[in-house]
């Protein structure tokens, strides 16, 4: 397998933790994408992705498959533990509801905020912005750590009793925020404690 990508970006950092807690690095070769140099711009690897967006993985059979929800998917069901898309029905359920929460109030508002309300990739990648819904993006992105810190307040994880594909995307969201000098206020206990436990995970070094 190949995984297109650029490495300490926050999406190509989900797949890279959940390869890593699957056991499958071995069996991965990874491709950096010059992101600034606008690779992800050239017909060749829109053949790859359409969207243009790092990362993609690319199977020995030739297929394609991006989106990080989906790559995670594909690889939670090769083999080994832990499984990070759920078990059962309602394991599932909740654990997609979670990322899709966790993906819109925190990773795609902090995106926004950054290609929009920053100079983001330099102007040659960025040729529109709209800083006003960037600003208001960095809005969405605070109440998203917000919400979090209070789903936190229950469970150990952000989809229950489980580590799962959810604190993955949460956990380079976080990433995103630092990068972008966005401090976690002190008084999200919750989550800066979770933050913690998820980032002494050894996939998390590896990746």
């Amino acid at each position: 397998m190949k995984v297109y990508d650029f490495k300490g970006f926050p999406n190509p950092a989900r797949v890279r933790i959940a390869i890593a807690e699957k056991g499958l690095t071995s069996r991965v070769e990874f491709v950096q994408v010059d992101l600034p140099g606008g690779a992800h711009r050239t017909p060749e690897f829109l053949a790859k992705n359409p969207s243009g967006a790092v990362p993609v993985l690319e199977l020995d059979d030739g297929t394609t498959i991006s989106e990080c929800t989906a790559i995670t998917e594909y690889l939670d069901h090769l083999d080994g533990e832990p499984t990070l898309t759920g078990r059962t029905g309602k394991e599932r359920a909740i654990i997609h509801m979670m990322q899709r929460r966790t993906e819109v109030e925190l990773m795609d508002a902090l995106g926004t905020y950054f290609h929009h309300a920053t100079p983001g990739l330099g102007e040659k990648i960025e040729l529109y912005q709209n800083r006003e819904w960037g600003e208001r993006s960095l809005k969405r992105g605070i109440a998203g750590l917000h919400y979090l810190n209070q789903v936190l307040s229950g469970q150990p994880y952000l989809a229950g009793d489980s580590f799962s594909m959810v604190d993955i995307t949460a956990f380079a969201g976080l990433s995103l925020a630092d990068f972008l000098k966005i401090e976690v206020p002190e008084t999200l206990t919750n989550l800066k404690d979770w933050r913690a436990r998820v980032g002494a995970r050894p996939s998390v070094a590896a990746a």
